[in-house]
């Protein structure tokens, strides 16, 4: 029932979305603008990138889990900005190689998406919106079985001294998983700039499938701007149950490129 609302509602709330971005136009964000990343974070950017740019995200993970432990990549999310406040994006299949104890090798879905900027205004809390599906297109011992659409809400609240709020409620659909339809996730981060390249967060993520236990873990990180339009960034994370992984490493590497539609500057 979940996938077929989902169907229904997409190509309404598609032309919803791109009439009210259009009206928002000049508080946007332009190719002026620093690069803003979905990553390394879990919690992701509520901004959206500026029209005629195309973003790469990329990174690998070391994860350890019991007496297992994988390594993942590229973990790559490309964005293009379509209209003012408005973006398409897609997650490519990242794979994920069993490198050490029990586990499965093998690519993740791929997962196309759409995001609105819906509070694009300066100074006030930026939320977007974001309606995608991962569809079946990888290993069912990794990614599960048959498409997964989600819905998600990543927000921030910029405060005074370099220092924000941000946070991002997800709801995953599993319409084809009979034990679990349902994946509730939310988290919370507090990150800090330091000077005018670079900055730290730490970060609370937590997953509530329906009938079944949570997993929680504490994420902290930081990232720098080689450029305006290119960064690094690193993140180490800690389980903070059983269910949860024993600790997850990771770097990462994100650039832009502007001005590729006629008529907006390179």
């Amino acid at each position: 029932m979940s996938g077929r609302i989902f169907q229904i509602c997409l190509p309404s709330a598609f032309l919803l979305l791109w009439a009210a971005a259009d009206a928002r136009a000049d508080a946007c964000p332009t190719a002026k603008d620093e690069i803003a990343t979905d990553r390394p974070d879990v919690t992701n950017s509520s901004l959206v990138v500026p029209v005629g740019s195309l973003q790469n995200e990329n990174g690998v993970n070391l994860t350890a889990r019991d007496d297992g432990q994988t390594i993942d990549g590229t973990n790559s999310r490309w964005r293009l900005g379509v209209a003012p406040c408005l973006e398409l994006l897609v997650d490519l299949p990242t794979y994920f190689a069993n490198v050490r104890g029990p586990g499965s090798s093998g690519f993740a879905d791929v997962s196309p998406a759409i995001k609105w900027q819906v509070s694009p205004v300066p100074g006030k809390i930026d939320l977007s919106l974001v309606f995608g599906a991962a569809l079946p297109t990888g290993a069912a011992s990794i990614a599960g079985r048959g498409a997964q659409p989600y819905v998600q809400m990543p927000w921030s609240w910029e405060l005074q001294d370099g220092w924000g709020l941000s946070g991002m409620f997800t709801e995953f659909f599993h319409p084809s998983d009979f034990t679990t339809n349902r994946i509730t996730e939310t988290t919370f981060a507090i990150e800090k700039k330091i000077g005018e390249r670079a900055s730290l967060f730490v970060e609370y993520v937590g997953d509530y499938p329906e009938g079944a236990n949570p997993s929680q873990f504490l994420n902290s990180g930081g990232l720098y701007r080689l450029t305006p339009t290119q960064q690094v960034d690193f993140h180490v994370a800690l389980g903070l149950n059983r269910n949860s992984p024993s600790y997850i490493a990771g770097i990462g590497y994100s650039f832009r490129l502007d001005g590729l539609f006629a008529g907006l500057p390179r």
